[in-house]
């Protein structure tokens, strides 16, 4: 199969003028293709890191139940307090490399990464910090003195994860508005079959127990990093966009926190509502049966979300690598490909969630109480995942055009004035809490379809150019604004 040519625009400005032009159904058919050859490869790379993880924790869980709370309990925590803000910053390269990848400004790739790469190496350091004393934290919050001492050890032992997770994710950022997206794959793809037994030999060969699975966690994670700076460094697709290191990244951090600091505050406000959900049910009736129903919801909807995911990745390269380029209705013709997409995938994937609800619990549990519960749950699982999709998408067009401080007023809003609020009033139980979440993503979509739907495409270039251009001069040449 011929990939489809990513850098080619789909509608020509000769557009309707000859024999040449094409209908409206091939361009979006085209469209849809471009999409799911870039969504696909991402799909499976997000996957497989944060699988990453779960094999770890699978792994502890074998050796007991207190090693499996602390591990359960440090990878939320360095979920809140650590990944989350990496990944939200570093999205601040979607609309950065690939604005300046659509206007043809290939150097300038090379040096957002690098400056992305300082600043968040050095964000890590505090949040090392914070991690170094997770056990008291926890123990200050009420946690179970064992427990918090578990997950403290963890997340020391996590550290070294940390510093590799931020510098992947600006690989990722970097290689993906690129269109480069299958050696993401690859390289995750077979460090994940190696995690498997790096994590057998740390936690069960060494003696180091569950603090080998989070040194494990460290050593997959630098692979990864190892193997994708190579790729950079030494691919010929790469050479036009990584020059080498240079004294430029050091110059106008105010150009990369000006996106990056929303884009992580939009990420971390969803992020944070779903963690509220674990601390909203411990306080119902029933905590025990509740809990155990709240960790199966999770993970499915977790896995679900992958597609969308990568969905919004795709769309948010597709939208700034045209909007860079000058070309406003590729974009818009983008966003509609991708919605269409989105309410495509929620349906199929809900429908299927639907006529496996009476079985989904028993791939975690035998106890029937959960699994009929479960099922209750799935369809409104169903629900959320629909509604989470076509926001992911979305917010991926709003990475693209460069909206994240709108996206992050939006969530504030959405999740924190009627997401939560709504789940508390809501909360007969976990089908309450999600409901009341359900809420919260409703608000969500009708916000962000109204900012999409009356946007001004031509203006959106406009302001790409401008940005392309302001970041590719030298400070002191930039007009005064």
């Amino acid at each position: 199969m011929e990939a489809p040519s990513l850098d080619a625009a789909l509608i020509s400005d000769s557009e309707g003028g000859g024999g040449g032009a094409r209908t409206s159904g091939e361009l979006f058919l085209a469209e849809v293709k471009k999409q799911l050859w870039l969504a696909g490869p991402l799909v499976a790379a997000s996957l497989l890191q944060n699988i990453l993880q779960v094999i770890s924790v699978m792994f502890v869980g074998h050796l007991g139940e207190l090693a499996l709370s602390g591990a359960s309990m440090a990878t939320s925590f360095a979920g809140v307090t650590g990944f989350s803000f990496l990944l939200g910053m570093s999205t601040a390269l979607d609309t950065m490399c690939g604005q300046a990848f659509g206007a043809k400004q290939y150097h300038m790739l090379g040096i957002h990464m690098q400056r992305a790469m300082l600043i968040l190496t050095l964000v890590c350091i505090p949040v090392s910090v914070i991690w170094f004393y997770t056990g008291s934290i926890l123990t200050l919050f009420g946690q179970d003195p064992e427990i918090a001492a578990e997950a403290g050890a963890y997340s020391r032992w996590m550290i070294p994860t940390l510093f590799a997770y931020g510098l992947i994710q600006c690989h990722n950022r970097f290689l993906q508005t690129q269109n480069i997206v299958f050696p993401m794959m690859l390289i995750t793809s077979v460090t994940a079959l190696l995690h498997i037994l790096v994590c057998w030999i740390l936690v069960y060969k060494s003696g180091l127990g569950s603090r080998g699975a989070a040194l494990a966690n460290g050593i997959s994670y630098w692979t990864i990093l190892l193997l994708l700076g190579l790729y950079v460094r030494l691919s010929p697709a790469c050479k036009r966009t990584w020059l080498g290191f240079s004294k430029e990244a050091l110059n106008d951090f105010s150009h990369f926190f000006k996106l990056a600091v929303p884009s992580a505050t939009m990420v971390c406000l969803e992020f944070w509502s779903f963690e509220l959900l674990v601390l909203l049910s411990g306080i119902l009736p029933n905590p025990k049966l509740e809990t155990s129903v709240l960790s199966i919801s999770l993970n499915t909807a977790s896995m679900v979300f992958m597609i969308p995911f990568g969905f919004g990745a795709a769309v948010s390269t597709r939208v700034s690598n045209e909007l860079g380029a000058g070309r406003p209705r590729d974009a818009k013709l983008a966003v509609k490909v991708v919605v269409f997409l989105a309410i495509t995938e929620g349906l199929l994937v809900g429908s299927t969630m639907i006529l496996v609800r009476n079985i989904w619990g028993y791939a975690y549990t035998n106890v029937d109480e959960v699994v009929k519960y479960a099922t209750i749950m799935m369809p409104i699982l169903a629900t959320s995942n629909m509604l989470d999709g076509i926001q992911c998408v979305l917010s991926g067009v709003a990475r693209g055009c460069g909206w994240q401080k709108i996206g992050a007023f939006i969530n504030l809003g959405a999740y924190y004035v009627v997401g939560i609020p709504a789940a508390v009033i809501l909360a007969f139980g976990l089908h309450g809490l999600w409901i009341g979440i359900i809420c919260g993503l409703t608000v969500q979509v009708l916000l962000l379809s109204s900012v999409t739907y009356f946007t001004n495409w031509e203006n959106e270039a406009n302001k790409a150019k401008e940005r392309v251009f302001n970041s590719s001069m030298p400070k002191d040449m930039q007009p005064d604004v």
